[in-house]
């Protein structure tokens, strides 16, 4: 009988989810200061140079148990299928830049609104996946039906609903997974 082992099939999807998982256990460990110093942007000095980091970091930081489960369930479902067709690098830029422009975003439109999770990533890898059976001079009717549904619900929820969810990050990363989907597949 063969024998079975695990394997680290997706190092950048599952690096993400184990320090998103530290960072919210640090959280729990300092009763929320962790994450406000370093794991969610806000609109603070820009001579602080913490600023800046955490328009990197604030992926990394969830407000609880139910907010990590949520965006880890997605990104463990999507993500090593895309890292496996586009790449470590890849996916690591899409993480990266995602988190830079919600972050951005966040700082400069909503100076009152404290950001953090990984929302934005997410919806990225959703329009991204979309894209994975694209073929030049063609727009996938999954693409199509996806941006509808997905981000079609988050401009109606950011129109209509006043919660403490991000809506505009689900569809800044949402774009950034169209756009990506689309300059890679182009080829």
């Amino acid at each position: 009988m063969k024998k079975f082992k695990i394997t680290f099939n997706s190092p950048v999807v599952l690096g993400f989810i184990f320090i998103s998982l530290a960072v919210l256990l640090l959280g729990f460990a300092t009763l929320g200061v962790s994450n406000e110093v370093l794991f969610m942007t806000y609109h603070s000095a820009l001579t602080n140079p913490l600023t800046y980091i955490r328009f990197f970091t604030h992926v990394l930081g969830h407000s609880g148990w139910d907010h990590y489960i949520g965006n880890a369930s997605f990104i463990l479902l999507l993500g090593p299928m895309l890292e496996e067709k586009y790449g470590s690098k890849r996916i690591m830029q899409v993480i990266l830049i995602t988190a830079f422009v919600t972050g951005v975003v966040n700082y400069f439109l909503f100076p009152n609104v404290a950001l953090c999770g990984a929302s934005g990533v997410v919806f990225a890898f959703i329009l991204l996946t979309s894209f994975t059976s694209f073929r030049n001079g063609e727009i996938p009717l999954t693409f199509i039906l996806v941006a509808v549904v997905f981000l079609g619900q988050q401009v109606y929820e950011g129109v209509v609903l006043t919660d403490d969810i991000s809506n505009m990050s689900h569809v800044i990363g949402g774009i950034i997974g169209a756009v990506v989907g689309f300059k890679l597949n182009r080829k």
